[in-house]
């Protein structure tokens, strides 16, 4: 199979710096202080979940990288966070046992990479020699071809030619002056560029290529969510009774990592509290059972609005972001049956999720329209999958 542009441009780095590279896009991982450091705790578990995938499905770049993602958030930045001493001590500790557990993975995983990378660049330097080589073995077959039109033709015996001069200066044909000839265009003189012999192009081994070419590594670039079609039909069914009482209703997408796509399998609607414009879940711990029974991890959420179109509100962005903070993916449903219509948000990346995670406000607040700070979710793919249900509320 033929190697991608970007797979080619990282082969051409040298083994330690493409390594380094992936070790700091790794560590780029902040923790925000007003996310409860419980969730930072949840999302871990699933991090390493995640990494496990990747491992088994031989991507050991997205599994070393997701190991090095765990490990800096909880050997270094989750002691940051202000609540950061509130963490339960059974927490804690089922967390350092998780660490104890990636470290050496994480390392041994950094020892294969090196390898991979060094046998990448070795073959990335063997073509630079090739391309090389071939180049001067055209220049010199150019060469070659061209030495015998070098050679000076032999002198050609002169032929007299005799001219026939009229018998009287009548009989000359002068060319009409009324008639409209247009002259002939000289023979144009053969070009020169039939000779001309292109230069080898040389390759400069020293020259790095730039970081910012190195797409594979960019924060932006989002893995697909795969959404069984039947979603949003089910959960607006179980949401009718909410719905008759203009009273919204939520509930958590959780699903599993294949093959570099997030998959939604499971649809858990939580104990919660309502009203017509806002829910909020409760008991959550019987979600983070199931889950962690389940080895699932958390895609997104999915909320009705009764009277209203499909958008996030101001309470709605607040909610979603500590979602999209803790994975870049993580998608919005919102359902709205008075318009028979649904949406699948993000925050922007760029600007949105910051303005979003810096905001203190609570409740209903205005937000600034320009730019957007969500937009429609353009990585979300609607099949026809199964799905399975839990109602935490019966």
């Amino acid at each position: 199979m033929a190697k991608s542009k970007i797979s080619l441009i990282l082969d051409s780095i040298e083994p330690q710096e493409r390594l380094k590279k992936l070790i700091t896009y790794s560590n780029l991982i902040e923790v925000e202080p007003h996310v409860p450091p419980k969730r930072y705790y949840r999302s871990g578990l699933e991090m390493v979940r995640m990494a496990n995938v990747y491992h088994a499905e031989g991507n050991l770049e997205n599994a070393y990288c997701l190991y090095l993602k765990f490990m800096t958030l909880f050997l270094e930045k989750i002691r940051k966070h202000p609540e950061f001493s509130k963490v339960p001590a059974d927490m804690r500790a089922a967390n350092q046992a998780k660490l104890r557990e990636v470290l050496p993975k994480a390392e041994k995983l950094k020892q294969q990479l090196l390898e991979i990378y060094k046998r990448d660049y070795e073959l990335y330097l063997g073509k630079l020699i090739r391309l090389e080589q071939e180049g001067e073995e055209r220049r010199k077959a150019e060469l070659k071809k061209k030495e015998p039109s070098k050679r000076q033709p032999s002198a050609a015996p002169r032929e007299f030619v005799t001219a026939e001069i009229p018998a009287a200066i009548d009989s000359v044909n002068y060319p009409d002056p009324n008639l409209d000839a247009t002259p002939s265009a000289p023979d144009l003189p053969p070009s020169y560029e039939k000779d001309f012999i292109p230069p080898v192009p040389t390759f400069d081994r020293g020259k790095k290529p730039s970081s910012e070419s190195l797409t594979k590594y960019d924060t932006d670039t989002l893995r697909a969510v795969l959404v069984p079609a039947k979603v949003m039909t089910l959960f607006q069914s179980l949401a009718q009774n909410n719905t008759d009482k203009n009273v919204e209703t939520c509930g958590i997408l959780a699903g599993k990592l294949e093959m570099n796509q997030l998959i939604i399998t499971h649809m858990i609607v939580p104990k919660q509290s309502g009203t017509s414009d806002s829910c909020a879940t409760t008991n959550e711990e019987e979600i983070f059972d199931y889950q962690d029974h389940h080895n699932l991890i958390t895609i997104g959420w999915i909320h009705t609005h009764p009277t209203q179109t499909a958008f996030l509100s101001s309470v709605d962005m607040h909610t979603h972001c500590p979602y999209q903070l803790l994975m870049p993916e993580a998608i919005a449903i919102v359902c709205s049956p008075k318009y028979q219509s649904s949406g699948f948000f993000i925050l922007t990346p760029n600007y949105g999720l910051q303005y979003i995670a810096n905001c203190r406000k609570v409740g209903f607040h205005p937000h600034p329209t320009d730019p957007p700070l969500f937009k429609h979710a353009d990585h979300v793919r609607v099949e026809n999958a199964p799905l399975d249900i839990l109602d935490l509320r019966k």
